[in-house]
């Protein structure tokens, strides 16, 4: 038996590959993907801006049916026993247990964290990434079963972009009542915007597209803020503390990527306020800070890169209870064939869609 496996082989240019299906390790399973989603951290790579990624196999959001199960392997990492045919939703990355940060359970800063990930095609398992027929799961990644009332294409984003943002608004403590201000109104932006209503805050968002805008009111926001309208830092920061009552909000929240957000975000935090970086990965994308505004404010600034383990099952029970109530099945708004993922990713590149997903199955 074959697979296949999507590579990027140079700029901008995927090569399809086969290999046959591996042999199982104790405690892998083998997945054939169902879809595969298109994350922002794709398109870094894409256009050759990733720090650490320049090619090889793509892909990272994804779902997948168990196919094999190894030796030892009974239940998922929740204790829910599992069976061939399952969807599992998995952790990108891995937690090696070995290195120092694996020693002081921070799993999110593993060491080795893309030691396979980062893998060539002709290594084995071959099926390290997400634009593939099949997918490996070794034995250092974790795996959660996904509840029935989750659709694919939600299921498929569950392993990045919500568990991301709800372990950074835990990490921010955001408490009932207070008041959250996000900056981008994307995937990471909307699901911020669900999570933190659902924790009994009041939710601003700021973006500069109209239709993000409208989609980030039926996910929860309260107050919707357009670049375009409120061009300047010093005229959004005047709305913002109109609506906060002179405070400034809470705990902040940047999911744009946008160098310049990050270094605007403490202008509108209150006193003791928190803040939370997540967006912006490239390195060496600068702008301007004003640290003696942070230090008199006394604000906290927590940067999140990836999330706990644990978090991935928080996030598809998050889902599974509030499948009905925002329109998570509408963040994906493009669906192509497997063999047209370059044109997935073009076109999610050029922002003509919001966020594509490749069928597999």
């Amino acid at each position: 038996m074959k697979g296949k496996v999507a590579v990027m082989v140079g700029p901008q240019k995927i090569e399809y590959q086969e290999y046959g299906l591996p042999n199982l390790e104790k405690g892998a399973l083998l997945l054939k993907i169902i879809r595969a989603n298109v994350c922002g951290s794709d398109l870094h790579i894409w256009h050759g801006a990733h720090p650490v990624v320049k090619g090889g196999p793509m892909g990272h959001e994804m779902v997948g049916k168990i196919e094999e199960i190894g030796e030892g392997v009974t239940t998922d990492h929740s204790g829910k026993p599992i069976r061939v045919g399952d969807r599992v939703a998995v952790t990108f990355f891995q937690a090696c247990r070995r290195c120092n940060a694996c020693a002081n359970g921070e799993f999110v800063l593993c060491e080795n964290t893309l030691e396979n990930l980062n893998r060539q095609p002709e290594e084995f398992p071959h099926f390290h990434a997400a634009y593939s027929s099949h997918y490996y799961v070794n034995p250092y990644q974790f795996f959660y079963k996904v509840p029935d009332n989750i659709p694919d294409s939600v299921a498929a984003s569950a392993n990045c972009a919500i568990s991301q943002v709800l372990y950074g608004i835990d990490k921010a403590q955001l408490k009932v009542n207070e008041t959250i201000l996000i900056q981008g109104a994307g995937g990471l932006g909307l699901y911020g915007a669900a999570i933190a209503k659902e924790s009994g805050a009041k939710v601003i968002i700021i973006d500069g597209v109209e239709a993000r805008l409208n989609q980030a009111k039926k996910f929860g926001a309260d107050h919707l803020i357009n670049i375009r309208e409120y061009d300047t830092v010093e005229k959004r920061n005047a709305l913002i503390m109109e609506i906060t009552n002179d405070k400034g909000a809470d705990v902040g929240l940047e999911v744009s990527g946008v160098p310049d957000a990050f270094s605007e975000g403490i202008h509108h935090i209150r006193q003791g306020g928190r803040y939370v970086s997540m967006g912006n990965i490239v390195i060496g994308a600068f702008t301007q800070f004003d640290p003696g505004l942070m230090t008199r404010k006394s604000i906290t600034i927590n940067s999140v890169i990836r999330y706990q383990p644990s978090f991935l099952y928080k996030a598809l029970e998050f889902l599974s209870r509030n499948i009905n109530k925002y329109p998570f099945i509408d963040l994906v708004d493009a669906d192509f064939k497997f063999e047209d993922i370059e044109t997935a990713l073009n076109k999610s590149l050029k922002r003509e869609i919001t966020r594509a997903s490749i069928v597999i199955d």
